[in-house]
Protein backbone atom coordinates (compact mmCIF):
# COMPACT_ATOMS: atom_id res chain seq x y z
CA UNK A 1 0.00 0.00 0.00
CA UNK A 2 2.83 2.34 0.88
CA UNK A 3 4.36 1.93 -2.60
CA UNK A 4 1.08 3.06 -4.16
CA UNK A 5 0.75 6.13 -1.95
CA UNK A 6 4.42 7.06 -2.46
CA UNK A 7 3.96 6.76 -6.21
CA UNK A 8 0.78 8.86 -6.29
CA UNK A 9 2.43 11.58 -4.20
CA UNK A 10 4.98 12.10 -7.00
CA UNK A 11 2.13 13.53 -9.09
CA UNK A 12 0.26 15.64 -6.57
CA UNK A 13 -0.34 16.41 -2.90
CA UNK A 14 -2.65 14.56 -0.55
CA UNK A 15 -3.28 15.22 3.12
CA UNK A 16 -3.45 12.50 5.80
CA UNK A 17 -7.26 12.37 5.69
CA UNK A 18 -7.22 11.84 1.91
CA UNK A 19 -4.52 9.16 2.19
CA UNK A 20 -6.58 7.42 4.88
CA UNK A 21 -9.63 7.47 2.60
CA UNK A 22 -7.62 5.93 -0.26
CA UNK A 23 -6.00 3.24 1.88
CA UNK A 24 -9.37 2.45 3.48
CA UNK A 25 -10.88 1.67 0.09
CA UNK A 26 -7.92 -0.33 -1.25
CA UNK A 27 -7.23 -4.03 -0.86
CA UNK A 28 -4.11 -5.98 -1.65
CA UNK A 29 -4.23 -8.78 -4.19
CA UNK A 30 -1.65 -11.46 -4.90
CA UNK A 31 -1.54 -13.21 -8.25
CA UNK A 32 0.47 -16.37 -8.73
CA UNK A 33 2.47 -16.86 -11.90
CA UNK A 34 0.14 -17.56 -14.88
CA UNK A 35 -3.01 -16.35 -13.07
CA UNK A 36 -5.14 -13.80 -14.89
CA UNK A 37 -5.68 -10.29 -13.61
CA UNK A 38 -8.36 -10.00 -16.26
CA UNK A 39 -9.57 -12.04 -19.22
CA UNK A 40 -10.87 -11.08 -22.64
CA UNK A 41 -14.64 -10.72 -22.87
CA UNK A 42 -15.09 -10.74 -19.08
CA UNK A 43 -16.24 -7.51 -17.45
CA UNK A 44 -13.55 -5.69 -15.46
CA UNK A 45 -14.67 -4.58 -12.03
CA UNK A 46 -11.48 -3.19 -10.50
CA UNK A 47 -8.62 -0.74 -10.88
CA UNK A 48 -5.15 -2.01 -9.98
CA UNK A 49 -1.67 -0.76 -9.24
CA UNK A 50 1.17 -3.26 -9.65
CA UNK A 51 3.59 -3.06 -6.70
CA UNK A 52 5.60 -6.24 -7.38
CA UNK A 53 5.95 -8.50 -10.40
CA UNK A 54 5.33 -8.47 -14.14
CA UNK A 55 2.04 -8.79 -16.00
CA UNK A 56 1.80 -9.57 -19.71
CA UNK A 57 -0.92 -8.11 -21.94
CA UNK A 58 -1.72 -10.44 -24.83
CA UNK A 59 -4.39 -11.56 -27.28
CA UNK A 60 -4.95 -14.43 -29.68
CA UNK A 61 -4.60 -13.78 -33.41
CA UNK A 62 -6.82 -15.42 -36.04
CA UNK A 63 -4.50 -18.47 -36.07
CA UNK A 64 -4.97 -18.97 -32.34
CA UNK A 65 -1.41 -17.82 -31.50
CA UNK A 66 -0.73 -15.72 -28.43
CA UNK A 67 0.58 -12.28 -29.34
CA UNK A 68 2.20 -10.24 -26.57
CA UNK A 69 1.30 -6.56 -26.85
CA UNK A 70 3.31 -5.28 -23.91
CA UNK A 71 4.45 -5.87 -20.35
CA UNK A 72 3.39 -4.07 -17.19
CA UNK A 73 5.98 -3.91 -14.46
CA UNK A 74 6.12 -2.35 -11.02
CA UNK A 75 4.63 1.08 -10.36
CA UNK A 76 2.05 0.97 -13.11
CA UNK A 77 -1.64 1.69 -12.85
CA UNK A 78 -4.00 -0.74 -14.58
CA UNK A 79 -7.17 1.12 -15.48
CA UNK A 80 -10.30 -0.28 -17.07
CA UNK A 81 -11.54 1.52 -20.16
CA UNK A 82 -11.65 5.22 -20.87
CA UNK A 83 -14.05 6.18 -18.13
CA UNK A 84 -14.86 4.83 -14.70
CA UNK A 85 -18.57 5.07 -15.60
CA UNK A 86 -18.40 2.73 -18.58
CA UNK A 87 -18.60 -1.03 -18.30
CA UNK A 88 -15.30 -2.31 -19.61
CA UNK A 89 -15.01 -5.66 -21.34
CA UNK A 90 -11.43 -6.07 -22.61
CA UNK A 91 -10.39 -7.81 -25.80
CA UNK A 92 -7.05 -8.81 -24.25
CA UNK A 93 -5.79 -10.92 -21.39
CA UNK A 94 -3.62 -9.72 -18.51
CA UNK A 95 -1.68 -12.61 -17.02
CA UNK A 96 0.97 -12.72 -14.29
CA UNK A 97 4.40 -13.58 -15.72
CA UNK A 98 5.80 -13.73 -12.19
CA UNK A 99 4.14 -13.82 -8.80
CA UNK A 100 2.57 -10.37 -8.46
CA UNK A 101 1.25 -8.05 -5.79
CA UNK A 102 -1.27 -5.35 -6.56
CA UNK A 103 -3.22 -2.70 -4.74
CA UNK A 104 -6.78 -2.87 -6.09
CA UNK A 105 -9.93 -0.77 -5.85
CA UNK A 106 -13.45 -1.64 -6.92
CA UNK A 107 -14.63 0.66 -9.69
CA UNK A 108 -17.25 2.04 -7.28
CA UNK A 109 -14.63 2.85 -4.60
CA UNK A 110 -12.38 4.45 -7.24
CA UNK A 111 -15.29 6.61 -8.36
CA UNK A 112 -16.00 7.65 -4.76
CA UNK A 113 -12.36 8.64 -4.25
CA UNK A 114 -12.61 10.71 -7.42
CA UNK A 115 -15.76 12.44 -6.20
CA UNK A 116 -14.41 13.18 -2.69
CA UNK A 117 -10.78 14.18 -3.33
CA UNK A 118 -10.44 17.40 -5.28
CA UNK A 119 -7.51 17.02 -7.66
CA UNK A 120 -7.56 13.18 -7.68
CA UNK A 121 -8.58 13.05 -11.33
CA UNK A 122 -5.72 15.43 -12.18
CA UNK A 123 -3.22 13.18 -10.38
CA UNK A 124 -4.51 10.09 -12.19
CA UNK A 125 -4.47 11.95 -15.51
CA UNK A 126 -0.76 12.78 -15.01
CA UNK A 127 0.03 9.15 -14.14
CA UNK A 128 -1.94 7.88 -17.13
CA UNK A 129 -0.21 10.32 -19.50
CA UNK A 130 3.21 9.23 -18.22
CA UNK A 131 2.40 5.54 -18.72
CA UNK A 132 0.87 6.16 -22.14
CA UNK A 133 3.97 8.05 -23.31
CA UNK A 134 6.20 5.23 -22.02
CA UNK A 135 4.15 2.65 -23.90
CA UNK A 136 4.22 4.62 -27.16
CA UNK A 137 7.97 5.24 -26.88
CA UNK A 138 8.63 1.56 -26.23
CA UNK A 139 6.47 0.33 -29.12
CA UNK A 140 6.90 2.93 -31.86
CA UNK A 141 10.53 2.22 -32.68
CA UNK A 142 9.94 -1.52 -33.03
CA UNK A 143 8.15 -1.09 -36.34
CA UNK A 144 11.15 0.14 -38.32
CA UNK A 145 13.93 -1.92 -36.73
CA UNK A 146 15.45 -5.28 -37.59
CA UNK A 147 15.25 -8.11 -35.05
CA UNK A 148 18.67 -7.52 -33.50
CA UNK A 149 18.02 -3.81 -32.98
CA UNK A 150 14.58 -4.57 -31.50
CA UNK A 151 16.08 -6.97 -28.99
CA UNK A 152 18.91 -4.57 -28.05
CA UNK A 153 16.35 -1.80 -27.55
CA UNK A 154 14.22 -4.15 -25.45
CA UNK A 155 17.21 -4.84 -23.19
CA UNK A 156 17.83 -1.10 -22.87
CA UNK A 157 14.19 -0.11 -22.24
CA UNK A 158 13.26 -3.10 -20.04
CA UNK A 159 16.50 -3.94 -18.22
CA UNK A 160 14.64 -5.50 -15.31
CA UNK A 161 12.46 -7.73 -17.52
CA UNK A 162 15.03 -9.60 -19.60
CA UNK A 163 15.71 -12.21 -16.92
CA UNK A 164 12.16 -12.28 -15.52
CA UNK A 165 10.14 -12.91 -18.68
CA UNK A 166 10.22 -16.15 -20.72
CA UNK A 167 11.99 -15.89 -24.07
CA UNK A 168 8.81 -16.90 -25.93
CA UNK A 169 6.96 -13.84 -24.56
CA UNK A 170 9.81 -11.50 -25.46
CA UNK A 171 9.96 -12.98 -28.97
CA UNK A 172 6.21 -12.46 -29.40
CA UNK A 173 6.45 -8.88 -28.15
CA UNK A 174 9.27 -8.19 -30.62
CA UNK A 175 7.44 -9.85 -33.53
CA UNK A 176 10.04 -12.62 -33.82
CA UNK A 177 9.99 -16.38 -33.62
CA UNK A 178 11.60 -17.88 -30.56
CA UNK A 179 14.31 -19.53 -32.68
CA UNK A 180 15.13 -16.18 -34.37
CA UNK A 181 15.45 -14.52 -30.98
CA UNK A 182 17.69 -17.35 -29.75
CA UNK A 183 20.00 -16.81 -32.75
CA UNK A 184 20.07 -13.06 -32.14
CA UNK A 185 20.93 -13.58 -28.47
CA UNK A 186 23.67 -16.05 -29.39
CA UNK A 187 25.20 -13.61 -31.91
CA UNK A 188 25.34 -10.63 -29.57
CA UNK A 189 27.01 -12.42 -26.65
Amino acid sequence: MEKFIDYVLQFGNLNKQQIDLITGKATELELRKDEYYWEAEKMVKQIGFLTDGVIRVFYYNNKGEEITRYFIDENHLILSGNSIDEIFTPSEYLSAVTDCKLVVFSCQDWKEISEIIIGWDNIIQKITAKHHNEKITRRSELVSQDGTRRYLDFIQKFPTLVNRVPLSYIASYLGLTQSSLSRIRKNIR
